[in-house]
């Protein structure tokens, strides 16, 4: 089944996963339902893989780099993904529909996730084509005498790449396209709830470009246990991984006794500061946008904010103001701006974790159910909770939906310390009216990222990645394509 269409729109992806150039079943023929979680209705299935299809992709990725000419072809390898650029381009409203099949983002919304990663294909290509890959660092004194040192960046290897639902076809390009780039072999395990935008890229490999058999696999299961294996095959050099940070845990364990090279971006919970100078009316209505446009299925999204003390009151009827307003409904109706959440568990989640806020003290300010317009589909009302202790649970634990805690403060040091109360340090943000005392705020906020004024930190050219226990390493910049290399150290006559 590639191509399957209902009278409803949604469409249906394809349902193999590809294995050393071939698109294939899993040889029980097992296959697994995908849900719309809009409908909650099976939109389709796909092939039920199993360890030994796991351990025959690997086999496939471990032969492609050890005797192919991949790793040491860089024209061949920009040639493919220009080709896999064009044809993403080409297939890209194909993929906009599994997009919303699988995961419930609303169209009006999805541009960030099919343009912007298409877009990513070309600019790796580019990237890895003009990198200097080896370097001259010019003679240095040794006690034997002077030396000529180089540096030659060399691929990793075999690259396992574990990737999460919620923004599943950027994810599934954000972490092979640049190890391809950089002349490493892949494997893909896509998440079992979107395993579609994982074997679609597949098969336009498969079908569309020149990239080699085993250089690019994708296996797509059901079973936990299968990401565990890729995780732990002695011949898989490198995991790349986005997702919980409990999950990450486990990555790391499982490749501990291999030494393998981890990239993790994990869990968040970014606090936004808002100082007692901030254009409130700038400030806040973007707060409860971020809160809900991805039904708050985000890692970086700032759920926590801080309001100060003196403009407490102010700030909390706002932020209602807005999320009562907030577009939310069908995925495939133009204007909406919140879908639903991937799955009734992930609902159940949220919504429990609305009611340990409530019962630890949090003030109910809107929302906190499910929308009685919408009996159908994972939806959740975009939800504000004030008062919010600190220290408690909903404000510690990542919810993954579209709530936002409000949390007052004194002064800026303690809005620092309150932001910083946390496992977590992947994203935060500032808002105020001095431009250098927001600076300064932001640098003293342990987070591996933070915007200001609404002014982005993410970006394919700068590097992305998470402190504390959200993560290890980056993504995107000359630091994130690095991560896909080894650097070797050459020692030669001047």
């Amino acid at each position: 089944m590639t191509s399957v269409q209902d009278d409803t729109g949604v469409l249906a992806g394809e349902e193999r996963m590809l294995i050393d150039g071939e698109l294939l079943h899993t040889s029980s023929g097992a296959k697994f339902d995908v849900i719309h979680p809009a409908s909650e209705e099976v939109a389709g299935q796909a092939t039920d893989g199993t360890v030994s299809d796991m351990e025959r992709a690997v086999g496939a990725a471990r032969r492609a780099f050890d005797s192919g000419e991949w790793a040491r072809d860089l024209e061949f390898r920009y040639h493919c993904l220009t080709q896999l650029h064009a044809a993403l381009e080409k297939d890209k409203e194909r993929l906009r529909r599994i997009l919303i099949t699988e995961v419930g983002c609303p169209v009006t919304v999805s541009g960030s996730q099919i343009e912007s990663p298409i877009e990513e294909v070309k600019h790796w290509a580019e990237h890895g084509k003009n990198f200097d890959y080896l370097v001259d660092t010019g003679v240095h004194p040794t006690q034997l005498g002077p030396a000529r040192r180089k540096i030659h960046y060399e691929p990793v290897g075999v690259v396992g790449a574990i990737t999460p639902w919620n923004v599943p076809f950027y994810l599934n390009v954000a972490e092979t396209i640049p190890a391809l780039m950089a002349g490493n072999t892949v494997v893909l395990k896509p998440a079992q709830l979107t395993p579609w935008s994982g074997s679609e890229l597949g098969r336009i490999i498969a079908e569309e470009t020149d990239i080699p058999a085993g250089v690019f696999n994708v296996v797509v299961s059901n079973a936990n246990e299968v990401g565990a294996a890729l995780s732990a095959d002695p011949r898989v050099d490198m995991i790349t991984f986005t997702g919980s940070t409990a999950t990450g845990r486990a990555i790391l364990a499982a490749g501990a006794s291999t030494v393998k090279k981890t990239l993790l971006e994990l869990g968040g919970k970014s606090a936004h500061i808002v100082l007692d100078d901030a254009d409130f009316n700038s400030a806040l209505p973007m707060a409860a946008m971020m809160a809900c446009v991805m039904s708050g299925q985000s890692c970086i999204l700032p759920s926590r904010i801080l309001l100060p003390r003196s403009r407490y009151d102010e700030g909390v009827e706002m932020l209602k103001t807005m999320m009562e307003g907030f577009p939310v409904g069908d995925p495939w109706t133009p204007g909406n701006m919140q879908g639903p959440q991937i799955s009734e568990t992930q609902r159940q989640k949220v919504l429990g974790l609305i009611k340990s806020g409530i019962d630890s003290g949090a003030r109910l300010v809107t929302g906190g159910g499910v929308p009685e317009n919408l009996p159908t589909g994972y939806y959740v009302q975009p939800t504000l909770l004030a008062d919010v202790d600190p220290d408690s649970q909903v404000a510690q634990e990542e919810i993954f939906g579209p709530v936002l805690t409000v949390i007052p403060y004194e002064g800026d040091d303690e809005a620092i310390a309150i932001a910083n109360n946390s496992i977590y340090g992947l994203s935060g943000e500032v808002s105020g009216g001095d431009l250098d005392r927001a600076l300064d705020v932001a640098k003293r906020m342990r987070t591996g990222n933070v915007t200001i004024n609404g002014k982005s930190h993410f970006g394919i050219s700068s590097p992305f990645g998470g402190t504390k226990q959200s993560g290890l390493g980056y993504r995107n910049g000359e630091e994130g394509y690095k991560e896909y290399l080894e650097a070797k150290t050459i020692g030669m006559p001047e």
